[in-house]
């Protein structure tokens, strides 16, 4: 029974050295213990909870829910022409074509894919042309940076000459 700690100066102490007041700190060991072990309990029984009971769900005559549709692409090519579905458009073609597929489906995706070496204003005029049609949802698309790399040069192509077998000029 520790009640008080022992003093090598004198002052209020009992004649036998220690001092008598209580000790007022919390031994924390125990509710530590108490919380890990409810830790480790709330981290085994959250996934259960989130499986749900097994039923048996009842039949429908329902129709299926009808998938979206597949968004089509507007594609520019070097030459800044416009396409869709392999079909070249020019800038005063383009917009009642798109004005007729707006028609069918405005909700419709419209995908904007542009050649690397078009100006960035063709390819806005584009996105503008499409927007004008009435599509509402159209997106740009481009190369992630771990995509395919360029083609090959073309077989009339002029070849780079080739370094030395052995690192060394001669």
């Amino acid at each position: 029974m520790a009640m008080g700690s022992i003093r090598a100066s004198g002052g209020d102490d009992d004649e036998d050295g220690l001092d008598t007041t209580p000790m007022s700190e919390i031994n924390v060991t125990p509710m530590v213990d108490v919380m890990l072990v409810l830790l480790i309990i709330f981290m085994v029984a959250a996934p259960l909870m989130t499986t749900g009971v097994p039923v048996q769900l009842p039949k429908t005559s329902a129709a299926k829910v009808a998938q979206a549709k597949k968004p089509f692409e507007v594609t520019i090519d070097k030459e800044g022409n416009p396409s869709i579905a392999k079909e070249l458009f020019t800038q005063d073609t383009l917009t009642p074509r798109l004005r007729a597929l707006a028609a069918e489906d405005p909700s419709q995706v419209v995908l904007v894919r542009g050649d690397r070496d078009v100006p960035y204003g063709k390819i806005m005029e584009v996105m503008g042309l499409v927007g004008q049609a009435g599509f509402t949802k159209v997106s740009l698309i481009a190369q992630s940076p771990g995509g395919p790399l360029p083609a090959a040069p073309s077989a009339n192509a002029p070849a780079a000459p080739a370094a030395p077998a052995n690192g060394a000029a001669r």
